[in-house]
């Protein structure tokens, strides 16, 4: 048995207020056809389907595509919603749509939504758990709040599940979907990006991965980075997009989960090419149009840009000197000399009273890195006095 995990779809998200739909279209073409490739039995979706609650109507349109061709293709699609999505919307016509293969656990029912699929060797059971508020359970940690709802399903690892351990003929396998911060041991925090948002870390929001030993495998979302927690077969599968400039070294993939007979569950990651890399560049802004930067090998123009720039010097319109070969510039950040010399600016400007003169001589040298020359000086002098 065998199937694809993935999750934080993000769809509708914007970078830097550009829209991206067309890259996430691309990706979600690409999770389509690595479904068909590998022969999957269903696909997984982790939660936050969406960007926000009440998405555009193109993300809808995006969405409803990407679903209605895996069903079309025969390949059943199990969903869970996250913090980011409207559980009430995702919850719509569910009973009708699961007829045709899409399993939406949008809203928490007080229990669990089960979904069995068997390939003639082994039947999978998928536990579908949405983002749920401690509140909403009467509970005021998340760690809580999942305790108490797998508690009450018998699937806390103290507790016998005497179904699981049977399976009859065929075994059974179960596989837990959810949205949450899971920790590893001692309480490890998992690695971040810069484009989490609804994260605590170190918070109420924390659960605990040994809540989770009942279950085969263990399909997370929240976290965009794909990575094990703990040492059991508990995986976030990553956002298959990079969303901020702090994943611009990373991969991006799908997991292939293959649960067969008893044995472990065996994970591969599938990697993924995105229609834009994103990428830093740094230096003085004149280095950074140069042929020899912007010809560079297994590098494009049209990549998603963040620079930052060295230049002392004051410059005049850098984005659009840096749009003039790279289009795609997202963001410009200015090379900072020191936070120890921006202290000491503070301290200076701090406990007595400065001339105007004094104030931007200091801030001219927390720019630049440099002191006013007697003829700047001597021409601030003359402003000040002018006003």
């Amino acid at each position: 048995m065998k199937f694809l995990h993935t999750g934080d779809l993000h769809i509708g998200k914007r970078l830097f207020e550009a829209s991206v739909l067309e890259d996430q279209a691309h990706i979600l073409e690409q999770i389509y056809e690595i479904a068909l490739e590998e022969r999957v039995q269903a696909v997984v979706l982790a939660g936050d389907l969406y960007d926000r609650s009440v998405p555009p109507a193109e993300a809808v349109t995006l969405l409803d595509d990407f679903l209605t061709g895996l069903i079309q293709a025969g390949i059943p699609v199990i969903a869970v919603s996250g913090n980011h999505d409207s559980p009430e919307r995702l919850s719509f016509g569910e009973k009708i749509l699961e007829k045709q293969g899409l399993y939406m656990a949008g809203v928490y029912e007080n229990s669990l939504r089960r979904v069995e699929i068997a390939d003639g060797e082994t039947r999978v059971r998928f536990l579908c758990l949405p983002f749920v508020r401690p509140a909403q359970v009467e509970e005021t940690t998340s760690a809580a709040a999942v305790a108490r709802i797998l508690g009450q399903e018998g699937l806390l690892p103290d507790r016998e599940n005497q179904e699981a351990c049977s399976g009859g003929e065929i075994p059974l396998r179960q596989v837990l979907v959810t949205h949450y911060f899971v920790t590893g041991e001692n309480g490890q925090a998992p690695q971040l990006a810069d484009s989490e948002t609804g994260v605590n870390v170190g918070g109420i929001d924390n659960v605990p991965a040994d809540l989770f030993g009942i279950f085969d495998y263990v399909a997370l979302g929240h976290i965009h980075r794909c990575q094990q927690v703990g040492a059991g077969p508990v995986w976030y599968a990553g956002a298959p997009m990079k969303y901020s400039f702090s994943e611009a070294r990373g991969a991006k993939s799908v997991n292939i989960v293959e649960l067969q007979g008893q044995r472990p569950a065996a994970v591969t990651r599938r990697f993924l090419t995105p229609l834009h890399e994103m990428r830093c560049i740094k230096g003085r802004l004149r280095d950074l149009v140069s042929p020899q930067a912007v010809g560079a090998e297994g590098v494009s123009d049209l990549d998603y840009i963040q620079a930052t720039l060295t230049d002392r010097e004051a410059l005049i319109d850098p984005i659009g000197t840096l749009r003039s070969v790279y289009p795609n510039v997202m963001q410009i950040l200015s090379q900072r000399y020191g936070e120890a010399q921006e202290e000491r600016y503070e301290s200076r400007l701090q406990g007595r009273r400065s001339s105007p003169q004094e104030m931007f001589g200091n801030f001219y040298e927390m720019l630049t890195g440099e002191k006013l020359s007697e003829g700047q000086r001597a021409l601030v002098q003359e402003v000040v006095e002018s006003l």
